[in-house]
């Protein structure tokens, strides 16, 4: 029997190799994949970001094969951030921030673009039936999108401006439409701005918006002039919040932050419950965003379509 998986891998470049069958610690499940997502961090990861070697791949829905009893054979979705428990951030119950962290696929442990996988029990979370696996499959960038409402408190009253209507953008647009907030996405594409139209949410070209009047600046852009446009756009004692990770280094006037107290808030990882129960409840429409699905030995391919401008959501399948 060939107890070999294939798992797609970036090294000197990008392949889809076969490696040993993964084993499982005592504290992991393996999990065969159902579905996964190509995310932007997995292009930046091949653009340099983080110095990146090992198998990608951190948006998944799976199914548990081997773990607890009471796991077994269940659909699951995973936290990304593999912690220790033990340090200042662990005890202080933020986990997100361990400083011992290992990240799913991004940072010193092999991710889901494979066709098993390992990871932490703790890091599990049960997918409820009526949630499909094309569904499931935008859990992990949901709730990143669910925490920048923990990270501000946005207000109905707020002039909110989004820019970067790509895939967590749509999802980030999604989830301040339910605040209630004066909300804009800034569009490049015609499809983002279709879908916008679809969801009630107002679609605009950057030229359009009056200058630093915003309150709130939400940066998904994932460029290195994503910030500086940012802050072109928010108002004096406004907010920037930032959910773009840069492969370069992003030029601003950071006079301006100090002379006009402009607040910056990074946001990353978020809870997977809310974004599960926003799923369940049909609050947030994810599947008209998926533009392509591969199979996973043609992941190359994949992520090249996932790299053209405008694309949304590409699947790989095992």
């Amino acid at each position: 029997m060939n107890l070999d998986v294939r798992e797609v891998v970036y090294e000197d470049g990008l392949a889809v190799v076969q490696r040993p069958y993964p084993v499982a610690a005592a504290d992991e499940a393996l999990i065969r994949l159902r579905l996964a997502g190509i995310c932007n961090t997995d292009l930046e990861l091949m653009r340099g970001y983080r110095n990146f070697r090992g198998t990608l791949g951190h948006e998944f829905v799976g199914e548990v094969i081997e773990g607890p009893r009471e796991w077994l054979g269940r659909r699951v979705v995973g936290e990304i951030n593999i912690t220790c428990g033990e340090c200042d951030m662990c005890r202080r119950s933020m986990p997100t921030q361990c400083r011992n962290r290992r990240t799913l696929g991004i940072h010193d442990y092999n991710g889901a673009f494979a066709d098993v996988f390992r990871l932490p029990v703790q890091n599990l979370h049960a997918v409820p039936e009526t949630v499909s696996d094309e569904e499931a499959v935008f859990v992990e960038p949901l709730a990143a999108a669910c925490q920048m409402l923990e990270a501000v408190h946005v207000l109905p009253t707020d002039l909110v401006v989004l820019i970067g209507a790509g895939k967590l953008g749509l999802l980030c647009a999604q989830v301040l439409r339910l605040t209630g907030a004066d909300l804009s996405v800034v569009v490049r594409h015609d499809k983002p701005a279709a879908l916008l139209e679809k969801w009630g949410i107002r679609a605009v070209r950057y030229e359009a918006l009056e200058r630093q009047a915003a309150d709130i600046v939400v940066d998904c852009t994932g460029q290195e002039d994503g910030f500086a446009a940012a802050l072109d756009l928010v108002r004096a004692r406004g907010t920037i919040l930032l959910k773009s990770t840069y492969h370069g280094m992003p030029r601003a006037d950071l006079t301006r932050i100090a002379v006009s107290e402009i607040r910056v808030v990074g946001s990353r990882c978020g809870p997977f419950p809310a974004a599960l129960r926003l799923l369940e409840q049909k609050l947030v429409d994810v599947c008209p965003m998926i533009d392509a699905r591969y199979a996973l030995d043609d992941a190359p391919a994949a992520i090249e379509h996932a790299s053209e401008p405008g694309m949304l959501k590409v699947l790989l399948t095992p």
